[in-house]
């Protein structure tokens, strides 16, 4: 039966497509850890309070980065370029979600309304990448090689979820509720899109590698259309919705260390 559990299992026990999918999850954690350090370094004299917690998000997402290359390490494998079609944080920026890279690279402080945009793409991501973790952790926090990890990643992506909730009501409270709700939204719709065209990419190279039937290929294409279809027609509000979280401060402290898999 074709399931979220078998479909990883499978890629979990082919060396080239478990080489493939770390390269990617660590290529994205890279440019995360990256992003949050610009920004945390270039934040505006208001929100200098705010600083550490941007830095430990950062430093969550590199020690992802490490994670994803320790598991590669441990099976003697090398990463992999990522290919641009599978590369979800570029493909976003090229929609013009987010904040550009330029805008990071340069030396100029970014204004309140540029930390509303990065959080406001940290709350829509974030939450596709907890939502990814529970599955992940449901199915594999027991697994002898990548269990350690999923649990860890997983408390972190809710932890950063939190943050998001909490940073953003915090500034709809300051008066800026209907910029961050108009924000919230475009960067869902835009990421529901990117979504589907980077999990149709990752499916069809999986497919190649595995040898996956037509017929077997073209179930997942269906089940990614459809998800996207769900997303489309209203699925995508969960994405932008804001409430307190039960988690407060939830990046108040500094970051955990990666575990160990030797």
């Amino acid at each position: 039966m074709l399931s979220a559990k078998s479909l990883f299992q499978e890629i979990l026990d082919n060396d080239q497509s478990f080489r493939l999918f770390c390269s990617i999850a660590a290529s994205g954690e890279a440019q995360g850890g990256w992003e949050n350090a610009r920004i945390a370094a270039l934040v505006p004299a208001s929100e200098r309070d705010l600083a550490p917690k941007i830095t430990r998000h950062g430093a969550d997402e590199d020690k992802h980065g490490r994670i994803f290359n320790a598991l590669l390490k441990k099976r003697g494998l090398e990463p992999v370029e990522v290919p641009p079609d599978t590369d979800y944080t570029m493909l976003l920026e090229k929609q013009g979600i987010g904040l550009a890279h330029e805008k990071l690279k340069a030396d100029k402080p970014l204004t309140v309304q540029d930390i509303i945009t990065y959080l406001a793409h940290s709350r829509v991501t974030e939450q596709r990448a907890a939502e990814q973790m529970v599955m992940l952790k449901k199915n594999f926090q027991d697994h002898a090689v990548v269990g350690k990890a999923v649990r860890m990643i997983s408390n972190d992506e809710d932890n950063h979820l939190a943050y998001t909730h909490e940073e953003l009501l915090r500034f709809a409270a300051a008066g800026h509720g209907r910029h961050i709700q108009r924000t919230l939204r475009e960067t869902a719709l835009a990421e529901i899109r990117v979504y589907r065209d980077v999990s149709l990419a990752v499916m069809a190279r999986m497919g190649r590698i595995l040898g996956w039937s037509r017929p077997k290929a073209a179930v997942l294409a269906f089940g990614i259309h459809a998800v996207y279809g769900y997303e489309r027609l209203g699925g995508w509000r969960r994405m932008v919705s804001l409430k307190m979280p039960d988690r407060r401060d939830a990046l108040g402290g500094p970051a955990t260390a990666a575990p160990e898999f030797a």
